[in-house]
This record gives structure tokens, sequence and C-alpha cells, in this order.
């Protein structure tokens, strides 16, 4: 597996993103600030942006109240292979989806948790 970006779940991605552009001066290579989802690359990293609540629903997961302490970074893999990658660790961990496509994303995603809890997902691009 390749680490290829940290994702910032946030609540109030307008701002984020704005504050990321233009008070960081972080250079976009996607996005913009009505997309919900953002990337900024720098130095062979790349930092992504995205809104919360369309986190919650490609987990599947339901909003909770404490929205503020829930998911606020997800460590993104690539892989080879989804499907196959899927298949190798479900018997090690519990996965949170199975591989789906992300339907205008251009990528295939399974997601679960560490032992500590924080979101992580592995991906492959399909297009």
């Amino acid at each position: 597996m390749e680490l290829t970006h940290t994702r910032l779940l946030v609540d109030n991605y307008r701002e984020c993103f704005l504050f990321y552009r233009d008070v960081l001066g972080f250079e976009v290579s996607w996005g913009d600030e009505d997309s919900l989802y953002a990337e900024f690359k720098f130095n062979g990293c790349t930092l992504g942006l995205f809104e919360r609540e369309k986190m919650i629903e490609a987990i599947g997961a339901e909003s909770v109240s404490n929205a503020h302490n829930f998911d606020k970074v997800a460590l993104i893999f690539k892989v080879n292979n989804v499907e196959e990658k899927y298949e190798e660790l479900k018997e090690k961990i519990k996965f949170i989806t199975k591989p789906t496509i992300q339907q205008g994303w251009g990528i295939k995603v399974a997601h679960f948790r560490d032992p500590d809890g924080s979101l992580v997902e592995i991906y492959e691009g399909i297009e």
C-alpha cells in the first residue's frame, strides 16, 4: 500500500478551503471553494479537504450529535486492487465498507478503522 494523502474531514468546508488556499497559500491541485472536496499538493505530499457529511455518507455511518469529535482525519492508501486487498485483510480487520465504486470520484474504495478508531481508506483508480 502507498500512503497518498491525508484527508481532513471538516464541518465548515468553504471556510477551511479559503484558509488553506488564501491564508496559508497552499496551491490547489483539485477543487474549489464550492466543490466540498479539494486537494492541495506540495513537496510531494497531498493534503485533502473533504466535507465531513460527505465522508459520513460514503462510509454509511449516521451523523452523530457530537460530529465535531467524529472522524477529523482519514488516512488514504492507494492499492493495486481493492478487491484483492480486501480479501487479504478481511479476516484480520473489520471493514466498515466493502469494495465500492464511488460514482463521480473515479475510484473504488473500502474503509476500515485502526485499533484506535482512526478512519482508513484504501482505493484504486478506475478511470
